[in-house]
């Protein structure tokens, strides 16, 4: 692994963190990759940024939620001289296991095993569980939906989606993770009639079912756009957004597909935009109000261009923040681009399709190759403010940041950071 030398930064450190918040699903805890906390650092010590704990995890991309004292991943492991996928709870104060309950066989169409060549990823559970009112919520590989008690990781209800619901599998398995909003858990992944889903989420109770789609490797997002709250399904067919309670279309848009699109898509205000590898490309629309229906309309579409294979961007005051690339491990840029118009803004080269986040007004990214750097989210020009090697392995998962820490995954370890700047604690 390359590592890159300590970047410090000119900028003070920031006294005074806001009250902590937790990270309890992949996108956050607002479904937009943002925290309303603030770093109390924007800089690194010359010895990197201080560990509170760094445990081995083993191949896999899922990355790692926090909530009540506890973080939460899923990793492979052999159960009783199987592999399975296992969702694993930890003490989020020093890493320890505190449960590990199994799922599915951990069986792909995969990289195998990755050996010398960490751009083949491995093998290992492609999904991020929910944790949501002292239950944890995870969708494996195999498309089988558990709800596990947070605390003793106890099974209170699962749905094997193919064998109740005529699920349909696609290549790479499932890497979509569950989303949950109000009383339900949203998923895609049924059959004909029901491929869009919702349980409700304390008794697993099917709410309701609906559409004829094949499901992406995207995880679905809620959002409050013209003033209605909605469910948007990043599926094959495109964009579909949903009335939570019922199901029921509010809109939908065409959006191509070829062989995988792994990216949410982002919601800023009344704008939608999505991307998507292997030649597609991206999209933006206005989302509209016509009498009593919500219109999506096209602001622009670029073939091929501003690709996110499945790094979710995060979009802050009229501008997307992100990794924008198609198989350049290691070397793909961090781009600002103007959502309205799809115009770039800057591009900085070295991340591949690693992740980032927004905590504060401070953009976090983890590149693939496991650096964490700090960018001051601006769209005059790209401005580092430190940069540190923390993880060895591929980090193709992204970050989680709760209560003045960092919670990071790569195919390897997984680490916590401390970025109170008060020392770890």
């Amino acid at each position: 692994m390359h590592t890159a030398p300590w970047l410090l930064s000119l900028c003070p450190w920031v006294g005074g963190l806001s009250s902590g918040e937790d990270w309890p699903q992949y996108n956050g805890e607002r479904q937009d990759r943002t925290s309303s906390e603030r770093l109390g650092t924007t800089s690194f010590p010359a010895g990197g940024p201080p560990q509170v704990w760094k445990v081995s995890t083993g191949a896999g991309f899922s990355s790692l939620v926090v909530s009540g004292g506890r973080a939460y991943t899923l990793v492979s492991r052999s159960v009783d001289g199987a592999q399975r996928e296992v969702v694993l709870g930890l003490d989020a104060s020093n890493g320890k296991e505190l449960w590990a309950t199994p799922l599915s066989a951990a069986d792909y169409d995969g990289g195998g095993d990755a050996g010398a060549d960490e751009n083949k990823g491995g093998d290992g559970p492609r999904c991020t569980p929910s944790v949501v009112d002292g239950r944890v919520y995870a969708l494996d590989a195999r498309l089988v939906l558990a709800c596990l008690d947070a605390e003793r990781g106890t099974v209170l209800w699962k749905h094997d989606l193919v064998a109740e619901f005529g699920g349909r599998l696609i290549q790479w398995q499932n890497a979509a993770s569950p989303l949950v909003e109000g009383a339900l858990v949203f998923v895609a992944g049924g059959g004909p009639g029901q491929s869009l889903l919702a349980f409700d989420a304390q008794t697993g109770a099917l709410a309701w079912a609906s559409g004829d789609e094949r499901m992406t490797h995207a995880t679905p997002v809620a959002a409050t756009i013209q003033g209605t709250r909605q469910v948007l399904f990043f599926v094959q067919s495109g964009l579909i957004s949903v009335v939570p309670a019922s199901g029921v279309v509010l809109w939908r848009t065409e959006f191509p597909y070829r062989t995988s699109s792994a990216a949410s898509p982002v919601v800023a205000g009344d704008i939608v935009y999505c991307s998507a590898g292997y030649g597609i490309g991206a999209a933006a629309w206005r989302i509209q109000v016509q009498g009593d229906a919500l219109v999506p309309e096209l602001l622009w579409r670029q073939p091929n261009k501003l690709v996110n294979h499945w790094s979710t961007p995060v979009a802050r005051d009229g501008c997307l923040y992100g990794m924008f690339s198609f198989k350049e491990y290691g070397k793909g840029p961090l781009l600002c681009v103007d959502l309205a118009t799809g115009t770039e803004r800057w591009s900085q080269a070295g991340f591949g399709p690693g992740n980032c986040i927004l905590v504060g007004s401070t953009l976090v990214a983890l590149s693939d190759s496991g650096e964490l750097v700090l960018v001051e989210p601006t769209p005059d020009a790209y401005r580092e403010l430190a940069r540190a090697d923390v993880l060895e392995g591929k980090c193709w998962s992204s970050p989680a940041f709760s209560d003045g820490s960092l919670y990071l995954r790569s195919t390897r370890e997984a680490v916590k950071i401390d970025m109170s700047g008060g020392g770890v604690r």
